[in-house]
């Protein structure tokens, strides 16, 4: 299955210690410093919705968020733009990439990411639906992905089966894991 507009989403360890407001500053910053490869345009806030987007970076080809979805605070990295390679590629790509904004924040500004856990989306309803169908196509590369990223660890993946939401696989890895060590495993 040809994959893009994938997210992924890396929890924060210590929610109780973040406050939102912060990252106005901080991702009004990124987009001074160009600290990353995508283009950034823009700095959304979205602390008015509960349980929500929170506060939102966007860029050309994708957008960061520290998002509270769910009641569960977050790195949300929402690749927007087209990414060559095979399936395989396309998420170790949008799963480096959020693992280096989750350590980019945990060295600047002592957030804290709990590597156990991690949430895959595809943002894309027609392309991807979410069924069993869509998850038994996607699970070897899914398989893969988890395989290499916690190490050989066991781990479980649970697709949200609420068909109107969009596809969501949750990975929840025994052991603990930190960015660096996910890092790691990805190279």
């Amino acid at each position: 299955m040809e994959v893009q507009h994938l997210n992924v989403k890396f929890f924060v360890a210590n929610p109780e210690t973040v406050t939102l407001e912060d990252f106005l500053t901080i991702f009004n910053g990124w987009i001074q410093k160009r600290v990353t490869e995508e283009l950034l345009v823009d700095v959304a806030d979205y602390r008015h919705v509960h349980a929500g987007p929170g506060i939102v970076l966007i860029g050309h080809e994708a957008n960061y968020a520290l998002d509270n979805t769910g009641n569960r605070l977050g790195l949300l990295y929402n690749r927007k733009a087209p990414l060559n390679g095979n399936p395989q590629d396309r998420l170790a790509r949008v799963v480096r990439t959020a693992l280096l904004a989750c350590q980019r924040l945990e060295k600047e500004n002592k957030l804290k990411f709990n590597g156990q856990e991690a949430q895959l989306l595809i943002n894309d309803r027609l392309l991807a639906p979410n069924t069993a169908e869509t998850f038994s196509a996607l699970e070897p590369e899914l398989k893969a992905l988890f395989d290499k990223l916690y190490g050989g660890a066991k781990y479980t993946l649970e697709r949200d089966p609420e068909p109107r939401e969009r596809f969501t696989v949750n990975a929840k890895a025994e052991g603990s894991f930190d960015v660096e060590k996910l890092l790691k495993n990805l190279s």
